[in-house]
């Protein structure tokens, strides 16, 4: 059974860079899109970025284009998010999930990220961004 886990959180100032890390455990991310979606106090999940295995196609929503990059090495089962240019609005609780057979798409609030399709939820991962 797939699981998978996050990590890379931290305090960072306004301007400043993290890294975070989706790693995979139980099952390989074969034909798997792996998504990294974000939760803040009292707001809905959103979709952040998309990555995935089928065809390489990556996904950036409009408030982090430009500043995110996804990146990953399915065969050895961990994606990164480089998260540059932060803002205090990007501070949240960031989550990956999987999708299998799932190609992504760009742009958009969410990324074209339906979280209700997503599995395999890690526990999060916190990121505050804050002077």
């Amino acid at each position: 059974q797939l699981q998978l886990v996050e990590s890379g959180g931290g305090l960072v100032q306004p301007g400043g860079s993290l890294r975070l890390a989706c790693t995979a455990s139980g099952s390989t991310l074969d034909y798997y899109a792996i998504g990294w979606f974000r939760q803040a106090p009292g707001k809905e999940r959103e979709g952040v970025s998309c990555l995935s295995d089928n065809d390489g196609s990556t996904g950036y929503s409009d408030s982090v284009k430009g500043r995110f990059t996804i990146s990953g090495d399915f065969a050895k089962g961990t994606v990164y998010l480089q998260m540059n240019s932060l803002k205090p609005e990007d501070t949240a609780v960031y989550y990956c999930a999987a999708l299998k057979y799932y190609y992504c798409e760009n742009g958009g609030s969410n990324a074209g990220l339906k979280a209700a399709d997503f599995g395999s939820w890690g526990q999060g991962t916190q990121v505050t961004v804050s002077s």
